[in-house]
């Protein structure tokens, strides 16, 4: 256990700890699990849905989630134990490199996240656009950018990729019709010679390996934080270097330093939002980087799945609804009338679990936690938010397995630490940046483009007709 970080928040701990005491013995637990997962056996065949659902893309070893159970877990670490023990630090590090760190491991990392947070170049430029105007998931991808440009020299010219030096990039050579073989790399792809370049300083990366994921999982927060500040109209805070990152991160968003409490409670938040396996965003992520473009534009992708409403702002949702909903006692009438409208009710639900989300358990207790700063109209959203659940699970959970998930009392902890709900999606990245990058680390070590395929349901031989004849 991380005892000098978790000194004054042991009762978070134990309010961790009895979450999932609850959860294993509300599901029955017993470790149903093999010590490690079956290797797979190239071509597999699966049931595949509109979307690509049900589709098996590749192997990781990142994360692992199990809906029926309500289980979750970081190579191999249970998300409970990980919010109980670790550190946001430990868990990146952790998702990254396949291991939890050493003590020399861990600070050497941190270091290098201190080191990192600080952008000069990246904050100026954002600082000359109208980010005031803009929506935050936006500026978002726009600072990736700006740190690609900072961090890395992929941008220079003497960087261009010499295509001298690719076969091809893409499969549509190949007839479509052929059947999948399951090769473990692309039949057509990038030689093995990687050509020598100068670089222009010793501390600029090449976007493709560690120090870049190092710099996005330092460097995003600052931009986050920045951009809530400048929507504000307020100059961003520099980053301290001596306080933990998710200590720092409420730093800049808060402008003072955050007690014991709201540290932790913050870093759990990070630590719950880290990977969830193979989403929308983080499949954005590798699609993009299984072209042999760089992390910063992988993670940019990310940034632009997330920003969609069925993936993210649903704790931004949430919080609008339980305001609309008005107190404890309109929960009742409010949950009848909205079921028997069929509407569905933000936060409730999840595409993957059929029990109560493992994250929604945590969470709850963390929204209603006394000792979290707490103005009066924010407990009367957290009772809301009590009895809206309670209607809604007595409704829905028995025979619909409808369940709270992240999203649905992640909102109401944001607000509990001061955070505006326009600022939850890009928090909501913060955090994600660390799963984006580990998979997408893990992909390109055997690396094959994605080039799923579409049956053309449309007309054949059509004959043309002049324009003037349309």
């Amino acid at each position: 256990m991380n005892s000098a970080r978790h000194q004054g928040s042991t009762e978070i701990t134990e309010l961790i700890l009895e979450a999932a005491a609850n959860a294993r013995s509300e599901i029955g637990f017993v470790d149903k699990q093999p010590a490690t997962g079956k290797a797979v056996n190239w071509p597999i065949d699966c049931n595949i849905g509109p979307g690509l659902e049900g589709a098996i893309a590749c192997e990781s070893k990142v994360g692992y989630v199990n809906g029926t159970d309500g289980l979750l877990s970081y190579r191999g670490y249970d998300i409970f134990e990980l919010c109980a023990h670790s550190t946001y630090e430990e868990v990146s590090f952790l998702l990254l490199h396949g291991h939890l760190p050493t003590r020399t491991e861990l600070y050497a990392y941190e270091q290098k996240l201190i080191r990192y947070r600080h952008m000069n170049k990246t904050l100026r430029l954002l600082m000359s656009f109208p980010v005031e105007e803009m929506n935050a998931m936006a500026a978002m991808r726009m600072g990736t950018i700006f740190m690609r440009r900072e961090f890395s020299d992929i941008d220079q010219e003497q960087a261009k990729p010499d295509f001298n030096d690719a076969i091809s990039a893409d499969e549509d050579s190949i007839a479509m019709e052929t059947k999948p073989h399951g090769d473990s790399r692309a039949i057509y792809e990038f030689k093995k010679k990687k050509k020598r370049r100068k670089k222009s300083s010793p501390e600029l990366d090449d976007a493709s390996g560690l120090e870049a994921c190092y710099h996005l999982i330092a460097g995003v927060p600052t931009i986050t934080a920045a951009i809530s500040r400048l929507r504000q109209g307020l100059m961003p805070y520099e980053p301290l270097n001596d306080l933990s990152h998710a200590a720092n991160l409420f730093y800049m968003f808060n402008g003072r330093r955050p007690t014991a409490i709201e540290e932790r409670v913050l870093d759990v938040t990070l630590i719950l939002h880290a990977d969830h396996g193979m989403n929308a965003s983080t499949f954005a992520a590798m699609v993009v980087a299984s072209t042999l473009s760089d992390i910063y534009f992988s993670v940019g992708s990310g940034i632009a799945a997330l920003n969609g409403p069925l993936h993210g702002g649903a704790n931004e949702r949430v919080l609008h609804t339980l305001r609309e909903v008005g107190s404890p006692e309109r929960a009742k009438a409010w949950v009848k009338r909205s079921l028997k409208e069929n509407q569905k009710i933000p936060g409730f639900g999840h595409r993957v679990y059929k029990t109560y989300d493992p994250r929604a358990r945590i969470l709850g207790p963390l929204a209603k936690y006394r000792c979290l700063g707490c103005a009066v109209d924010i407990q009367q959203l957290i009772n809301t938010a009590e009895n809206v659940e309670h209607e809604v699970v007595g409704s829905l959970g028995k025979d619909k397995k409808i369940f709270p998930n992240v999203d649905y009392y992640s909102g109401v902890v944001y607000t509990r630490l001061g955070i505006d709900p326009a600022m939850f999606t890009p928090l909501f990245a913060v955090s994600r940046v660390a799963g984006w990058t580990a998979r997408v680390l893990e992909y390109m070590q055997n690396n094959r483009i994605f080039r799923p395929r579409a049956l053309y349901t449309g007309k054949f031989n059509l004959p043309f007709t002049n324009l003037d004849e349309r």
